[in-house]
């Protein structure tokens, strides 16, 4: 993945028309299930407003723009198709920023503002974490495209949040799996303090060891931390056979501590939070053979076209096929529907993902709906599918690997699998 230029838009409410030319904080949840709909939102007023809050700043900022066309390819095909509830879709795009600003916050009391029913994202689990109240609390539909913490899978939400990325019981099982298959006996983990980090390395940890192998040292840090000298000596000390890395863009600063503790022989593991193309960053060869776990199915070649035609300076394409699998989505329960009223999209978001005639398209599936049928989305990213807890039933992870000059290989292996 290249590293984009990490200046986008600021805020655009987007038809069809202009569109045609233009992806993780602990917290005192309270266990629900996403059974139950319910908040405080008025009737719908005949148009489908979506809006987002997706990183244009802060540690996760190399995920906005893949996000943000996924997004936006999504609208232009709803919108070319008819719209949703008969009008065009409209789409007002907001930056989520990280948890060391309070920008996810303005933006939301933006679009909540603006009256808009549906919004994508956060990113972030700790962002979504750090907004979803309001969110949820003033009966607005939340659907992110890359939220993986296990928190939200029993977070009181009023039946109206949902993603589109799986849990991270999937990932850290890949992740654990893919450590042990590569002979690794004892593992040392450096994790993000946070809900994404610590959930992912704990269920990571439980499939290393189910496999016979041991995490020797695990080490939480502050990601706002200047120099990592003390948590990477610590690593060393523990003489781990492999080292994963669970973090965000802090990564950058802790891989030179790696090698100048003489860490390289070592085996190396990253995640969805810190995949990225470190070309720029670090000199050629320190991550030659390394690995990474992200997920996500393989952004197919046509689609990756269709996405360039709404950002042409697109290098990455991390959560665009969940970005818009969440946008399709979205339109297809308003439709199916025949509302914007949050509540009533809450109540089909579900329905539309399973149990119905299948589809892929959202003009098939708009056919559908609008001939009587039940209707069961099989997106890009997966078949979705979602459960009483508004999570995937299933979704696929990526096994990425780095070449000499720190990119990643376009040969990926996928593993699909039961949430």
């Amino acid at each position: 993945m290249i590293r984009p230029n990490l200046g986008w838009r600021s805020v655009a409410v987007l038809s069809a028309a202009c569109l045609a030319l233009a992806a993780c904080g602990d917290s005192g949840d309270e266990p629900s299930a996403n059974a139950t709909t319910g908040g405080a939102a008025a009737a719908g007023d005949g148009v489908l407003k979506i809006g987002t809050i997706l990183p244009q700043t802060g540690s996760l900022a190399f995920l906005g723009p893949p996000e943000f066309a996924g997004v936006d390819v999504a609208i232009k095909e709803i919108n070319d198709n008819g719209g949703a509830v008969g009008k065009p879709v409209t789409i007002q795009h907001m930056d989520s920023g990280d948890t060391s600003t309070d920008i996810a916050t303005q933006s939301v009391n933006k679009l909540l503002t603006d009256k808009v029913d549906v919004i994508i994202g956060a990113a972030s689990s700790s962002v979504s974490l750090s907004v979803i109240d309001k969110i949820t609390g003033a009966g607005v539909v939340q659907i992110s495209p890359a939220n993986t913490s296990t928190a939200f899978t029993t977070y009181n939400d009023k039946g109206l949040y949902f993603r589109t990325a799986p849990p991270d019981t999937l990932q850290g099982r890949v992740l654990g799996d893919l450590i042990v298959q590569d002979g690794n006996a004892k593992v040392g983990m450096l994790v993000l303090n946070d809900s994404y980090g610590v959930g992912l390395a704990e269920n990571a940890k439980k499939e290393i060891e189910s496999g016979g192998g041991q995490v020797v040292k695990s080490i939480t840090y502050d990601p706002k931390a200047a120099d990592f000298t003390t948590e990477v000596n610590d690593i060393k000390a523990a003489n781990p056979d492999a080292i994963a890395i669970i973090g965000f863009d802090e990564t950058k600063k802790i891989v030179p501590k790696l090698v100048e503790a003489g860490l390289k022989t070592k085996k190396w593991y990253f995640v969805d939070g810190n995949i990225a193309d470190y070309s720029k960053d670090f000199p050629a060869g320190t991550l030659t053979g390394y690995k990474g776990t992200q997920p996500g199915a393989e952004t197919k070649a046509d689609f990756k076209t269709r996405l360039l035609a709404a950002n042409k300076d697109l290098k990455d394409f991390n959560y665009a096929v969940e970005s818009y699998d969440a946008t399709i989505l979205a339109a297809l329960a308003a439709e199916e529907a025949k509302s914007d009223n949050p509540a009533e999209i809450a109540k089909h978001l579900t329905t539309v993902s399973k149990d119905g005639e299948k589809c892929t398209t959202y003009k098939a599936c708009v056919d559908l709906i609008k001939a009587g049928k039940n209707i069961d989305y099989d997106g890009l990213s997966g078949p979705i599918s979602f459960n009483d807890a508004g999570d995937p039933a299933e979704a696929t992870i990526g096994v990425y690997t780095y070449d000499a000059s720190n990119k990643l290989l376009p040969d990926v292996k996928y593993q699909a699998g039961k949430i």
